[in-house]
């Protein structure tokens, strides 16, 4: 499977490792990721200021609500199963029967980890996806926008 492409900005931040000409011309994401949607409950909301609040100044725009808000959503949910596994243990038994099967919520948060894991990486929420991601002495993503719109 291909490596999916970079944004520009990472390219330029990661010190254009590739050596490959630039887009100069891709669209600059505008205006930093701040509320939770209006939507979610306090739980919700409360992984939402903590990704907020942990992840590099200025990378997460408002374009990529979508995205932080499956992660957030899948971190919940995954959450909420896992406590259910807790509780009633990771084998059930059916009512009308002895042996004792799988519990229903596993596959919950079997499923809400892989949808947290694949958005983790396009937010730069991971270990390896940071070490693609160098900020220096760029102050947030807006600073590296402006020396592209600087060698234009």
């Amino acid at each position: 499977m291909p490596n999916p492409p970079v944004p520009t900005v990472l390219k330029m931040l990661r010190g254009n490792p590739g050596g490959r000409k630039l887009n100069l011309r891709e669209p600059k994401p505008v205006g930093d990721l701040l509320d939770p949607p209006p939507h979610f409950d306090d739980e919700m909301r409360e992984v939402w200021d903590y990704a907020i609040q942990n992840s590099p100044k200025g990378l997460l725009k408002k374009i990529d609500s979508g995205i932080l808000e499956t992660w957030c959503s899948s971190h919940v949910l995954h959450r909420r199963a896992i406590a259910e596994v807790r509780k009633f243990g990771m084998l059930v038994k059916p009512p009308k029967s002895e042996v004792p099967v799988q519990s229903p919520y596993l596959p919950i948060v079997n499923k809400q980890a892989l949808i947290m894991m694949r958005a983790v990486d396009h937010l730069g929420f991971s270990p390896a996806s940071r070490t693609r991601i160098a900020t220096g002495d760029v102050e947030g993503m807006n600073g590296a926008w402006d020396d592209v719109a600087d060698a234009v």
